[in-house]
């Protein structure tokens, strides 16, 4: 079941996304961390993103019981003259919940609740020849560019490309 997460979340689940992040950080993930990534370290990364989360904003989040295994936000553009377009990031699945279209399950949910909120355009970046671009791909994303050397990937030892990608939603 995937739901939007309530603002303010609780403690539970702010823990429960810190597992989550640092799970990803420690498969290699390109999440906008390197490794080693504490417990208190994620927990304030995630309440920032939870209470600076804006109006129109999402954190879903999917759960098997008590934990959260997977979840993707949905960032309206900031500028005034981008009220149309929202940012799609961070999807992270846990490891224990891959191969089960939960990665396309959190997709498809943020792109409904982008419907729902009224933007018909949306970006995000991944890294170049990873999976989630794949995933993209598959979900009809266009590449609009690739950026060489974009950032760290989570062992800090090299540097990975990122590819950006946009998806028009139509306007209904």
């Amino acid at each position: 079941m995937i739901e939007r997460l309530a603002s303010p979340a609780s403690e539970r689940d702010v823990l429960s996304l810190a597992a989550l992040l640092i799970d990803a950080v420690e498969a290699g993930d390109a999440v906008s961390f390197v490794a080693p990534l504490g417990v208190e370290a994620a927990q304030h990364w995630w309440r920032g993103v939870i209470e600076g989360m804006a109006p129109k904003g999402a954190v879903l989040v999917a759960r098997e019981g008590d934990r959260i295994v997977g979840t993707v936000q949905l960032r309206p553009a900031w500028a005034p003259n981008q009220p149309h377009r929202a940012e799609v990031a961070k999807l992270i699945v846990h490891r224990s919940a891959r191969g089960r279209r939960l990665g396309r399950d959190l997709m498809d949910a943020v792109e409904r609740a982008a419907r729902d909120a009224g933007f018909w355009l949306l970006t995000l970046d991944a890294r170049s020849g990873g999976v989630a671009e794949g995933l993209y791909r598959r979900m009809g994303w266009r590449v609009a560019g690739t950026i060489p050397r974009f950032a760290l990937d989570p062992d800090g030892a090299a540097y990975h490309d990122a590819v950006f990608m946009y998806r028009e939603l139509g306007r209904e």
